[in-house]
């Protein structure tokens, strides 16, 4: 798969983590799949995806808090 379709690809999944936030979770997963190929081809991971993928990771760390007591 050329680096554009993997790309899109991408693209396309963080706008379905936009559009069904429920869902996140299992786009997430896509969404590192996708990366992985990329890594796999040797192909560079775009600097904002990267960026993304660290912003989705740290929403997660603060959702391991939600449901504590207080």
């Amino acid at each position: 798969m050329a680096f554009e379709q993997l790309k899109a690809g991408i693209y396309l999944i963080l706008e379905e983590i936009e559009q069904r936030p429920d869902d996140r979770h299992i786009l997430q997963e896509q969404l590192r799949e996708k990366i992985a190929e990329l890594r796999g081809l040797g192909m560079p991971v775009p600097e904002d995806i990267l960026r993304l993928e660290q912003e989705l990771e740290d929403d997660d760390s603060d959702d391991i808090y939600d449901n504590m007591p207080v």
